[in-house]
């Protein structure tokens, strides 16, 4: 996973545009830890997204690239 996180307030997708604070985002879990949580997230391009919640707000701190479309789709279309 590279660390590609906009960690200024207001950032973008670097894969798809989509705002980092905007949703439709899935949550693909969330984690309780002792300075807050970590949430994964999955942006709409296929994008997972690490977030840190603590007492200073909600930071993006890293995110990977999408998955290949030709092999999530050949995936799950086999039988």
């Amino acid at each position: 996973m590279t660390s590609t996180a906009d960690r200024r307030a207001g950032g973008v997708c670097p894969y798809c545009g989509w705002p980092d604070h905007a949703e439709p985002f899935q949550v693909v879990s969330r984690h309780t830890t002792a300075a807050g949580v970590t949430v994964w997230t999955r942006c709409g391009c296929g994008s997972l997204q690490m977030r840190v919640v603590d007492a200073t707000g909600l930071r993006l701190v890293s995110r990977s690239r999408p998955a290949d479309p030709a092999i999530t789709s050949s995936r799950f279309c086999e039988r």
